[in-house]
């Protein structure tokens, strides 16, 4: 073998080798994205206390609004004939964008994403009791739409963008960065009124099993 091949075998050798030892760590960057913060919830978030701003809920007729939902249909909640889950939400984030300073020491503002998500894992045993359920918030049906797609939500998500829902029934609000949200509350809807209130919520990822627990200890009057 001359020279001049030597030196070109060697070099095309040197090359394969960087590349094989470079392929594994390319592989495992792919394997392992990096978790997504809003999924789990920090530790020692301040507790929510009842404010009294639900008091007046219960036993309220249901008001005959129409909700944009993620399905791209137009929902009036007193008009669902089965029994209804409708958990309410300030909002959710997304994984790339950074969680707004203060955000976390709001009590029952965290946790939106891990709520959502114990709701979407508890739905079919929802659906085996007869209850239809749909998130809540005063975020557009664009926004919303891109969770429901990320997070595999199966059910449908509605907007109260012009708050008509939420001033109907005079749901509590709280104000951040200059926008109205809604606080975290649910309200579980029969025959047209609301039958229960669950407030304040927390912790919300446990809240979907809570949900659950009560609805099969109540079952619907006849």
């Amino acid at each position: 073998m001359t020279q001049t091949r030597r030196r070109w075998f060697l070099h095309a050798l040197g090359i394969t080798i960087v590349n094989a030892a470079r392929t594994p760590t390319l592989m495992m960057a792919q394997e392992s994205p990096k978790p997504d913060p809003l999924l789990h919830l920090p530790a020692n978030l301040p507790v929510p206390v009842d404010d009294g701003g639900c008091r007046h809920l219960p036993g309220l007729a249901v008001p005959s609004v129409k909700l944009r939902s993620t399905n791209d249909r137009w929902v009036d909640l007193s008009a669902v004939a089965s029994r209804v889950v409708v958990y309410c939400y300030p909002r959710t984030g997304r994984p790339n964008d950074p969680i707004s300073a203060g955000w976390d020491a709001i009590p029952g503002a965290r946790g939106c994403t891990p709520e959502t998500c114990g709701f979407r894992d508890h739905h079919q045993e929802l659906s085996r009791l007869g209850v239809e359920v749909f998130g809540f918030s005063t975020q557009t049906t664009d926004y919303q739409k891109e969770m429901v797609a990320r997070l595999h939500v199966p059910f449908e998500v509605l907007s109260d963008a012009d708050f008509r829902f939420v001033r109907a029934l005079r749901l509590p609000t709280f104000e951040f960065d200059g926008v109205t949200l809604v606080k975290r509350l649910t309200l579980v809807l029969s025959n047209g009124r609301i039958e229960k209130v669950f407030y304040p919520v927390f912790p919300p990822d446990k809240h979907a099993a809570e949900v659950l627990d009560w609805l099969r200890g109540h079952p619907p009057r006849v």
